[in-house]
């Protein structure tokens, strides 16, 4: 297979905006009456949900299809979305937060996997950065993105959104595979 800088181009941009920075859980919370001296909560725990899950998921990455488990972090990551939208407190909430850490742990490692898979060995190097370059870029305009529309429209709808881009890259994900021949 040709070596090509984006893996999944389509399905990997739209994931990368619907996936913008973790600091709008943060602020959900906030909205939710969370003090603030409260907040690193947050992160504490989306982080190690993700810490803990990440090995079993890599592992679980050498055995499965990788387009089957993107697939699967994208619905987690959707779900997640869903409950954030609807909550900014209570166990609705922190459990849109532990499945956004799953996400995380289910698909980074995964992500990574597939650069190596599809990068000659002479360009991994240069396949993980530009990856990297690319996800970084994109999670800066996702999360302008998210930014604008917390502003404009609100934050469920922020959440929302992040939603349906998700659902929009699981289903670019699929038709590729099935155009692919693989199975999903």
């Amino acid at each position: 297979m040709r070596w090509s800088p984006t893996l999944h181009r389509q399905s990997c941009a739209v994931l990368a905006l619907a996936r913008f920075s973790e600091a709008f859980l943060v602020l959900r919370a906030q909205q939710g009456g969370l003090a603030l001296a409260w907040t690193p909560l947050v992160l504490i725990g989306m982080n190690m949900i993700y810490a803990v899950s990440a090995f079993p998921f890599g592992q679980l990455a050498d055995k499965v299809p990788h387009t089957r488990l993107l697939a699967a972090g994208l619905l987690l990551l959707m779900t997640a979305d869903a409950l954030l939208a609807i909550a900014n407190q209570g166990l609705v909430y922190w459990l849109g937060v532990a499945l956004w850490g799953l996400h995380l742990a289910m698909t980074q490692g995964l992500l990574a996997a597939m650069v190596a898979d599809r990068a000659p060995v002479d360009l991994r190097g240069t396949g993980y950065g530009f990856f990297n370059l690319l996800s970084g870029l994109a999670m800066l305009m996702a999360s302008g993105l998210a930014g604008w529309l917390w502003q404009e429209a609100g934050s469920s709808f922020t959440f929302l959104t992040g939603m349906g881009l998700a659902a929009l890259a699981l289903l670019i994900l699929l038709l590729q595979a099935l155009r692919e021949g693989a199975t999903p």
